[in-house]
């Protein structure tokens, strides 16, 4: 048994006694077995499912010599060429394997099949910049919020002015793409369903097809949009930049697995109370550097 194991059983000791104090050890023993957290420690291995693309969450590093427009989603391969993943989420995993002991692994997949890819086991947990559902709850359980983001709406330049709020949009001359799956998807189901729906299957290729006038709006999150258009500035595109929904963001587990969760929750207090949640949030969604590396 290596030194990060001993270190994570250890956490893990400390925090099934605070939570099952007055219960029988056998239990302790038993819940722990059948933990997620358990099986990470013994594995040495955090898996993450998350889908590459996301900016500024997950994405392709360019100078690995991929672009992001080749990638085939569903493995950490293409072809025999390990994939250079970048962003907030690879950060803050990689942290978290530190506390752990264990060896970081993100494992990019299909974001409509993410949360039965995690209740399969594939993956441990959801990083992915993954908001807060009620429908989503009935199927995993979520640590605390680590942010609050919102739908927005990058408008094709044509429609400048005339189109001033995503409610605009509600009619059936106005073609508006989201990524299945996602809670954008959701909003222009339940909020534009008027409008003549378009989904594409990337968060880059629903915003490329408003740019090049195939379609007229794409709605998504804020983070996404706002790289997106600093990426490409304002010649074709109109940012409609205030969000017309609330949406917190958390981590997601599998049903059931309280020590895990504990774990989770207190890993991030910890984060924001020495300050390295700041500064990984300050590196990718105030500062520009990486841009270039992804672009």
């Amino acid at each position: 048994m290596n030194k990060g194991m001993i270190t994570g059983f250890s956490l893990l000791g400390v925090m099934l006694m605070s939570l099952f104090a007055s219960s029988a050890f056998g239990a302790d023993i038993e819940l722990s077995e059948n933990s997620t957290l358990e099986g990470i420690l013994r594995r040495g291995k955090l898996r993450v499912g998350l889908e590459v693309g996301y900016m500024p969450f997950e994405m392709l590093d360019k100078r690995s010599g991929l672009r992001q427009r080749t990638l085939r989603h569903g493995g950490l391969r293409r072809g025999e060429q390990q994939l250079n993943i970048i962003g907030f989420d690879i950060d803050m995993g990689r942290e978290m394997a530190k506390a752990l002991g264990v060896q970081f692994v993100p494992v990019d997949t299909i974001w409509p099949s993410i949360i039965p890819a995690l209740n399969v086991g594939r993956f441990d947990m959801i990083m992915g910049g993954m908001s807060v559902t009620e429908e989503r709850e009935q199927k995993v359980d979520f640590a605390d919020p680590f942010m609050t983001v919102g739908q927005t709406v990058l408008l094709n330049k044509k429609h400048q002015g005339k189109v001033t709020s995503y409610k605009d949009l509600n009619d059936p001359k106005f073609i508006v793409t989201s990524k299945p799956g996602t809670t954008g998807e959701d909003a222009v189901m339940k909020l534009i369903p008027k409008c003549t729906y378009k989904p594409l299957g990337a968060e880059t290729a629903c915003a490329t097809e408003v740019l090049n006038g195939k379609a007229d709006a794409f709605v998504y999150d804020l983070p996404f949009n706002a790289v997106f258009m600093a990426l490409h500035g304002t010649k074709k595109l109109v940012f409609l930049d205030k969000p017309f929904t609330t949406e917190p963001i958390a981590w997601a587990i599998r049903k059931a697995d309280p020590d895990f969760l504990n774990w989770l929750n207190n890993f991030l207090k910890e984060m924001k109370a020495d300050g390295r949640f700041e500064k990984i949030y300050d590196k990718w969604f105030k500062n520009t550097d990486w841009i270039k590396h992804v672009r």
